[in-house]
């Protein structure tokens, strides 16, 4: 039987600063805008255009206050309408008005032992800025992501597909250009893709796509795509695709009774990690869980797609090599090579059996 893990949401928050320098009591034009704490001259500094814009921003945070979902809108300050820059957040809506772009700076927090930025990091950012987006478009309802037709059906954003593509990993400090946008998806679905990449170097990091379909946020089913809502997002929907995909992969189904999948193979073990980070992770969502539920978490590895000259003398305890997934609990009989890709089940504990939450599929590359 494989293990179980109590599964967590952990929720973040991040505290933006931003001030400009007086001295001698007159304000100067090429005062530094800081943020968390770092003076930035470009590209915050354009003149009186950003002084405006900054000062009608802080003029709307103080604002009163009035009733609880005003309170809320009022310190989250968002838009009613469409906005072309966000001085606080270091955007701009570009193309046409419909490509959101956001320049951010890899933090110490957001990086490993090696000082880059870890794959927790790259998926935050890619969160972060497709609500940035919503929130800059001022179709922003009520909740993440959600517009104001989807808020008077009832009407949540779900992520049904997701699919990133890892070139190389940032590293602490690195300045980052983020640029995300939407396309049409069948009937009643939406595609959100991105690329982040160097802003100096202009060399891709990440590429990304995801399938997003809507849910009754009282049924919890999935709902087709009001005409009111396809009216509101449409006109942002822009053809093309940060990862070409000529055919969607099909991720096999793991059955978690067979002999070859090892009861305790919960995920990859650290000795792989410690030599090899991920290329691409593509994540098919089937059904959602909660924080209180019980979830089993299992992974086979590809027997074919053994590197040549991947050697594993430096294993110390419990492998994923095919002998021993097999039944042969010791490394004296194992492979001297490790699979570069996977295949991952996490289950929701239901009854006497299992209901799948997520399948995936993981390619991983050596570290340099």
């Amino acid at each position: 039987m494989a293990h179980t893990l109590s599964s967590s949401i952990y929720c973040s928050r991040v505290l933006i600063r931003c001030s400009s320098s007086e001295r001698g009591g007159q304000h100067r034009s090429n005062a530094a805008v800081r943020v968390n704490g770092a003076a930035h001259r470009t590209p915050l500094q354009v003149g009186s255009a950003l002084e405006t814009s900054i000062n009608r921003s802080l003029a709307e945070l103080s604002a009163p206050l009035l009733t609880t979902d005003g309170q809320e809108r009022s310190r989250q300050n968002i838009p009613t309408e469409k906005q072309v820059e966000d001085p606080f957040r270091q955007a701009q809506i570009v193309e046409g008005g419909v490509r959101y772009q956001q320049t951010v700076v890899v933090r110490s927090y957001e990086v490993g032992p090696d000082k880059t930025a870890t794959l927790e990091t790259l998926l935050n950012l890619l969160q972060e800025t497709a609500l940035n987006h919503v929130w800059m478009s001022g179709l922003l309802g009520d909740g993440f992501g959600a517009t104001h037709g989807m808020t008077k059906n009832n009407l949540i954003w779900v992520v049904s597909r997701m699919h990133v593509q890892v070139e190389h990993y940032p590293i602490w400090g690195e300045v980052l250009e983020i640029d995300t946008w939407v396309g049409s998806s069948g009937k009643n679905g939406m595609r959100r893709d991105w690329l982040i990449r160097g802003r100096v170097s202009g060399n891709v990091f990440v590429r990304a796509t995801s399938t997003w379909v809507m849910m009754n946020k009282n049924t919890r089913r999935l709902s087709k795509m009001p005409d009111e809502v396809r009216a509101e997002i449409s006109p942002w929907f822009i053809d093309r695709h940060a990862i070409q995909e000529e055919a969607t992969e099909k991720i096999i189904k793991l059955d978690s009774n067979a002999k070859h999948v090892d009861s305790n193979l919960k995920t990859i073990p650290d000795q792989f990690l410690h030599h090899h980070q991920l290329r691409s992770i593509i994540l098919e969502y089937r059904k959602e869980c909660g924080s209180s539920d019980v979830v089993q978490s299992i992974c086979q590895p590809d027997e074919g797609s053994v590197s040549p000259g991947e050697n594993v003398n430096m294993v110390r305890g419990p492998s994923l090599l095919p002998e021993i997934i097999n039944g042969h609990h010791s490394l004296a009989g194992a492979l001297h090579q490790w699979p570069t890709k996977y295949t991952h089940l996490l289950q929701l504990k239901a009854g006497d059996g299992y209901e799948e939450i997520v399948r995936g599929r993981t390619t991983w590359k050596k570290k340099l």
